[in-house]
């Protein structure tokens, strides 16, 4: 079963993403931010750009996204069973059992889409400078390098 579901981008083409490690918010490019990024290899690891640490590339959900996910999975989740219980008790006839079913499962909404609102600041890093990522406003550095960790100060 595929459950289409998208994260908003600010104006700039960033997502939002927080830190496993520090729980700080900062966002990312969505895609490559320039020619030279196209020609980059994708990295297995990304480095928090507040706090330094590495993580995979499936490590980087807000909690925002991770409810929001969840609160579009499920309705979809309940009307999969529904249906296939449905499907399964149809098959099942008999002369001498008969089964019917009556009502539904009542489905959780589906919940509102996300916003992302045009804060943060873009810092390039000098070492991938491909690779811009935005930081909150109030964030005094030194930052990290999404790709390689490498710290630089703005």
């Amino acid at each position: 079963m595929e459950i289409p579901m998208g994260l908003p981008l600010d104006h700039d083409g960033f997502v939002r993403r927080e830190c496993p490690h520090c729980i700080s918010q900062f966002k990312w490019h969505h895609g490559p931010a320039n020619e030279e990024a196209e020609q980059q290899p994708s990295p297995a690891t990304y480095y928090c750009p507040l706090c330094g640490q590495p993580a995979g590339l499936d490590s980087w959900w807000t909690q925002e996204q991770i409810d929001y996910a969840r609160g579009v999975i499920a309705p979809a989740a309940v009307r999969m069973v529904e249906d296939e219980l449905k499907s399964a008790f149809k098959r099942t006839r008999s002369k001498y059992v008969t089964v019917s079913v009556k009502g539904g499962v009542e489905s959780p909404e589906v919940p509102s889409p996300l916003t992302e609102p045009d804060d943060m600041v873009i810092v390039t890093s000098p070492c991938h400078s491909y690779e811009p990522v935005k930081v909150p406003e109030d964030a005094s550095g030194p930052y990290h390098c999404l790709v390689c960790g490498q710290a630089f100060a703005v």
